[in-house]
């Protein structure tokens, strides 16, 4: 289950996202929510969720701002902006700063959740991929570790004639 942290100064916004989600039934649950980027920095750099949905244009530090801070110290958070504004230039810092999607205000929650869905399906492969590695990475150690006995006992046996 991958914990979502939203960050926006529109209440409306903030409770439509809250209320609306089906956490549970998405295996996502609802870690905590800001209503700026200051505030939720500090509460995001302690919970540490998987998921941040940010507010682009938000008081006392923008969701490009937070977004830029955030990958720096928690690079493995996905984080998803909304934004009511239509420009490239937004679009374009948010993509050089690695956010995993870009929503445009008015959204649909199911809208919302299908990008959620997309973001979690994500985390899962990339977990699956750790623990390949992880698994392939044992079995090359525990192999090396039979070849060297197979080669010492050669040897052995070599030296022994």
């Amino acid at each position: 289950m991958y914990s979502v942290f939203i960050a926006d100064d529109e209440h409306i916004v903030l409770e439509g996202i809250r209320k609306k989600i089906d956490w549970d039934g998405a295996g996502l649950s609802f870690a905590g929510e800001a209503t700026d980027g200051e505030i939720a920095f500090s509460m995001i750099s302690e919970i540490k969720p998987d998921i941040l949905i940010t507010d682009i244009k938000m008081p006392f530090m923008d969701g490009l701002e937070l977004s830029r801070l955030l990958k720096k110290i928690q690079p493995w958070i996905r984080i998803i902006i909304l934004s009511g504004h239509d420009e490239f230039e937004y679009a374009k810092a948010a993509i050089s700063i690695g956010v995993e999607d870009y929503i445009l205000k008015p959204f649909t929650h199911d809208d919302l959740l299908k990008r959620l869905n997309k973001v979690a399906a994500d985390l899962d492969k990339e977990k699956k991929q750790l623990s390949d590695i992880s698994h392939l990475k044992e079995e090359l150690e525990s192999n090396a570790a039979l070849l060297k006995n197979k080669f010492f006992k050669c040897l052995l046996f070599r030296g022994s004639h």
